[in-house]
């Protein structure tokens, strides 16, 4: 199994620092969320002071920016990386769409089908000098002069994944992408019922190999060296767990669970203002269903009983910034240790 942790995105002083003591510790990746600052950034500060380490977008906003600006500034990261740049998309729901990037929204599955074969398409030209010469629904590229064309970089295409939520996102990143990226409320009944049936469910559709699909669990994991360090990331996450069920487009997993009625109730509390108010509805059964908790010695174990063969990769959550490397590592390696179905990326150039 693959462990990955996020990136500090507010300092790109802070992400180097953090990068190189990730590495240092064995992580397999660091990734970078759109949600304050920019995703893009931080992760091109990290590639210039590391040199093993996966550079993941997890995730970046598609609709919000043309295909070939995102092709772009993945290329450059890439490149510059030496090959270790990590694409994850995600298609935000309508009303950020439309109130907060000002722009118009359209059945987001079909788009991002569009979307994606439009950022492959650019790089496509780009490595392989090509023409460029895309058509789909939503968008048509053709135009590519030799000043807006970087240089072939002799790497293979960056990997490319999708945030997902509901079943045609799901689907869609079987059948077209190297991975799925999960929302960290998603339970072990969720991914055994109802994430791995729809995403063998994409892939033989498309007669792609499960070896070269990652699944990326969003992972709420509390963990640290001792218990006062554990319990501070778990009431971290019993908030993060209250915000997300007040959200609608969350509550099939809750239906799933016989639950809903903790979003019904969560649902007014954002409108109200009562931020502070929202963890206290969230009890440590709902928690624990969410959640994995335990200290740097039991974690291992625990990870594996709640997402062996169902996830490849795990993201760690709330790492601190002066985390030690050394005991981090210690615990990273034993999660590594777990079997997981996906192998390597699919990603040479055709």
């Amino acid at each position: 199994m693959r462990v990955v942790t996020k990136l500090p995105n507010d300092d790109l002083r802070e992400a180097q620092a953090f990068a190189r003591k990730a590495e240092r510790a064995h992580l397999d990746g660091v990734i970078v969320a759109e949600n304050q600052h920019n995703p893009y950034l931080p992760l091109a500060a990290a590639a210039l002071v590391t040199e093993r380490i996966q550079l993941g977008a997890a995730v970046a906003m598609a609709f919000p920016r043309s295909p070939t600006i995102n092709a772009m500034v993945s290329w450059d990261i890439h490149q510059n990386s030496g090959g270790r740049f990590y694409l994850g998309l995600g298609s935000q729901v309508k009303a950020h769409n439309e109130r907060r990037y000002g722009i118009p929204w359209s059945a987001p599955a079909p788009r991002m089908r569009d979307y994606v074969g439009a950022v492959r398409a650019v790089w496509r030209c780009w490595e392989k000098e090509e023409r460029l010469d895309y058509h789909s629904e939503h968008y048509t590229l053709t135009l590519m002069t030799p000043n807006f064309s970087p240089r072939p970089t002799g790497l293979p295409r960056p990997p490319l994944a999708l945030a997902a939520v509901g079943p045609a996102m799901t689907r869609l990143a079987a059948e077209c992408c190297d991975g799925v990226r999960l929302h960290p409320l998603t339970t072990q009944r969720l991914l055994k019922e109802v994430i791995n049936v729809r995403v063998d469910e994409g892939l033989k559709r498309v007669q792609r190999d499960r070896r070269n699909f990652e699944i990326v669990a969003g992972s709420f994991i509390a963990t640290g060296p001792d218990e006062a360090a554990v319990a501070k990331v778990r009431e971290y996450i019993r908030y993060r767990i209250a915000f997300y069920c007040s959200t609608p487009g969350y509550w099939d997993v809750l239906r799933l669970h016989g639950i809903e009625d903790l979003g019904q109730k969560l649902n007014p509390y954002p409108r109200e203002g009562r931020w502070s108010e929202m963890a206290a509805l969230v009890s440590d059964d709902v928690l624990d269903l969410f959640a994995v908790v335990g200290t740097y010695d039991t974690i291992a174990k625990k990870i594996e009983e709640y997402y062996g063969g169902l996830v490849d990769t795990i993201a760690l959550t709330r790492i601190p910034n002066d985390f030690d490397p050394d005991a981090l590592g210690e615990v990273v390696r034993s999660i590594q240790r777990i079997p997981c179905r996906f192998e390597r990326y699919a990603n040479e150039w055709d």
